[in-house]
């Protein structure tokens, strides 16, 4: 008799941590649905809120989530950052905090996905504006690191006409180097990273033929290298195209 109650018991008190281990289940699994829906809905938002130019809104809702790990919210969240650093209306103070924010953003969405193209865009991005605080020479050194950031993006979405651009931009700085500039290169690597006008100039066709009239910094820089090949009837026209693009941003404005 002993035994049986002994038993009832144990089998009431099994029965008891089943059910609650069921239903801790059940909710875990609420919990990961909602999680997953809750991201998706902020992505939604965010996207919403990139599109309409709400660069403040934006950056407002995403830095609630800056401890996600969720890399699509992370490298939004570090784009985000660093286009409120860019507002004419931002402090020169706040514009450094914020690069070295949209730098440790878009780190981390690398670290949590590195088949995320996007991350490696921002990250080589961000990394390149940190080099307008610290210096030429952080720029210069870190300009191989830059590159193969846009490379690896590039591989994992070659339809992605900015980070062709990018690499466009890439080209052209160090095909327009000055000497002294050089010498800084010359002294942090054996070989020099080097670049033409027209190595830049087929970038950004390559980007024009991924995205036809998608951004007018390209349609600008187009231009500026046919000005730099000396190919003036080129240049107007694409000047001209850059002059005609609807101004929708500051850049634009100032394109």
């Amino acid at each position: 008799q002993v035994l049986r109650k002994g038993l009832q018991r144990g089998l009431v008190l099994s029965t008891g941590s089943f059910l609650v281990y069921e239903a801790h289940k059940l909710i875990s699994g609420f919990a990961e649905v909602h999680a997953s829906f809750k991201v998706e809905e902020v992505i939604e938002q965010a996207d919403y809120l990139y599109g309409s130019g709400e660069t403040e809104k934006l950056y407002q809702l995403l830095v609630q989530h800056k401890n996600s790990d969720d890399a699509e919210l992370l490298w939004r969240l570090a784009r985000a950052s660093r286009d409120l650093a860019q507002l004419s209306s931002t402090s020169a103070e706040e514009k450094r905090q914020l690069a070295y924010e949209a730098l440790e953003y878009a780190k981390k969405a690398l670290e949590k996905n590195e088949s995320n193209f996007a991350a490696h865009k921002w990250y080589a991005i961000c990394l390149s504006d940190i080099g307008d605080f610290e210096g030429i020479k952080i720029k210069i050194g870190n300009a191989v690191v830059i590159k193969e950031h846009f490379q690896r993006a590039i591989e994992l979405n070659p339809k992605d006409a900015t980070t062709i651009h990018l690499i466009g931009i890439w080209c052209y700085s160090f095909a327009e180097m000055p000497w002294y500039q050089r010498k800084i290169a010359a002294t942090l690597f054996a070989t020099p990273p080097t670049s033409t006008f027209q190595e830049a100039l087929h970038y950004f066709h390559m980007a024009e033929e991924a995205d036809p009239n998608f951004y007018s910094k390209n349609l600008l820089f187009l231009g500026k290298t046919y000005l730099k090949l000396n190919n003036k009837k080129m240049a107007l026209l694409w000047l001209s195209k850059a002059k005609d693009y609807p101004a929708h941003t500051e850049e634009d404005k100032q394109v």
